[in-house]
């Protein structure tokens, strides 16, 4: 088990890291996604490297997921990549996000378990 300190709201269980290829950046509206996003509850830590065009996030899944993050790219005038590699891995991390965020939820139960009233 990492001792690595997380941010308030993130479960080092439900952590993930995510790269996706950002289209239509500006230092202007680049600056104001990152700020934006940072402010998220659950978040762990966000950059994005200039050069390459790729933004990296770490992100609690059972709080954040991947499409709140592109609402904020979107408000911003920030696109996700079109091509079929950064495609495929947007949707494998919604698929992710979504099956972490449901199991956060499930309530586990055992049918060894005496009946209620007893």
């Amino acid at each position: 088990m990492s001792k690595k300190e997380h941010r308030l709201g993130v479960s080092e269980v439900n952590l993930v890291v995510r790269h996706l290829k950002l289209e239509d950046t500006t230092p202007k509206n680049i600056k104001a996604t990152i700020e934006e996003i940072d402010q998220l509850y659950g978040l762990d830590g966000v950059s994005f490297d200039e050069k390459s065009q790729v933004i990296n996030l770490a992100y609690d899944a059972s709080r954040v997921g991947i499409q709140g993050i592109e609402e904020i790219f979107e408000k911003h005038g920030v696109d996700i990549s079109h091509d079929w590699w950064t495609d495929l891995k947007e949707g494998y991390y919604r698929f992710v996000d979504d099956n972490i965020k449901d199991n956060a939820k499930h309530k586990p139960w055992s049918c060894h378990k005496p009946p209620p009233g007893r």
